[in-house]
């Protein structure tokens, strides 16, 4: 946008425009390249009048060579380098906070243009590496064992700044990804349409190229998101945050089942199936005295028998200064798994990695804003 026009605007608004407020908007007004499909980008560059093999070039920069200039781009011809840098932005984010733990994951306190706080996982193991990849700034849900959404919610996260959260650990680390799961921060069906763009960018062959099925998108049960997935064509995994078989369990730990209550969940999760024809997982947190109990375990076999599902228990990592919840004794544990398993429900346990740095859920942002005050967006 021409300054003449930003002066209108701000004369229009009652506002007086410095020049380093004029630079801010105008980068402002740009759109971010990390946003655009590679078919949006191949459009955009045919439109100007370059030949379409330059946006196969500027994507393996992006997502190959992961560069964070334009004028890196070696081998693009000066005019499309100064038409991208006049058109398009190129944010990154910025890296507050990484903590290694003992067991080899790694998170991640990135800062976004706007000054709001997300986080990033890896997760490294011996035959895969996965990101955990957060979806919006801060969570609706209030779920009472997570603390995303103890300091409210804030916005949805744009297709780009999902992106860039990979390309950001893959950069840092020098790790080859080869898994993703949007299981960090928010809710990602509150986020359909971003959400399912960035799975496309990462997707796509021609640039990151993780395949469908290594990735997995995590709910707390958004029923609609879920019966939109289903006729999505990619074959996305699908796990569901469960956490009990009872209504009243679930509504004391998850507010989302008070509109989303458990028999309305199951019926879409076996829909889903059915159209998929793909398994979906139950995640359950193993929490003592609330959800562990032999019966509960019954009462989770007899919810989910009948389709394609199986479950995945998970050892809670305790957040002291946010809840009381303490996680199951192991005894616990392996009566309730050996419930599942003599009722031919497929279950696995999985012991929460990282709990040394912080690594649930939104508890490095959270610890980090308990002592930064009003120096950074809560």
């Amino acid at each position: 946008m021409p300054h003449r026009s930003i002066n209108e605007l701000s004369r229009f608004i009652g506002l007086k425009w410095q020049e380093q407020d004029i630079e801010s908007f105008i980068i402002i007004m740009k759109r971010d390249i990390k946003g655009l499909s590679y078919n949006e980008l191949d459009k955009v560059i045919i439109k100007e009048g370059f030949p379409s093999y330059r946006a196969k070039q500027i994507y393996d920069w992006l997502y190959l060579k992961k560069v964070n200039t334009f004028r890196q781009m070696s081998n693009l011809p000066l005019d499309l380098i100064h038409y991208l840098e006049s058109t398009f932005n190129f944010a990154s984010l910025g890296c507050i906070k990484q903590n290694r733990s003992k067991d080899g994951t790694t998170k991640y306190l990135f800062q976004l243009s706007d000054k709001y706080l997300i986080e990033s996982v890896l997760i490294r193991g011996k035959r895969r590496n996965t990101v955990c990849l957060s979806s919006q700034v801060g969570c609706l849900w209030h779920c009472l064992f997570c603390v995303s959404g103890k300091k409210g919610f804030q916005r949805n996260l744009k297709a780009e700044e999902i992106v860039e959260q990979l390309i950001s650990v893959q950069r840092t680390s020098g790790e080859q990804i080869n898994n993703i799961v949007y299981m960090g921060m928010g809710e990602p069906f509150n986020n359909f349409e971003q959400l399912i763009k960035s799975i496309n960018i990462i997707n796509d062959p021609k640039g990151i190229n993780i395949g469908a099925r290594k990735i997995t998108i995590s709910t707390c049960g958004i029923i609609p998101g879920i019966n939109r997935l289903a006729l999505n064509p990619l074959q996305i995994e699908l796990s569901v945050s469960l956490h009990s078989a009872e209504d009243w369990i679930r509504d004391y730990l998850m507010p989302v089942n008070k509109k989303y209550p458990l028999k309305k969940l199951i019926a879409a999760c076996k829909k889903y199936t059915e159209k998929k024809n793909r398994q979906v997982t139950f995640e359950y947190l193993m929490l003592k005295g609330i959800n562990d109990s032999r019966e509960q375990a019954r009462k989770l076999s007899r919810l989910i028998s009948g389709f394609k599902s199986k479950v995945n228990l998970i050892i809670y990592n305790p957040v002291s200064f946010y809840t009381k919840l303490l996680p199951s004794e192991e005894d616990a544990v392996l009566a309730f798994q050996q419930v599942l398993q003599n009722n031919h429900i497929p279950v696995t346990t999985r012991h929460s990695k990282g709990q040394d740095i912080q690594a649930a859920c939104g508890q490095l942002r959270s610890n980090y804003l308990r002592f930064q005050g009003n120096s950074v967006k809560q």
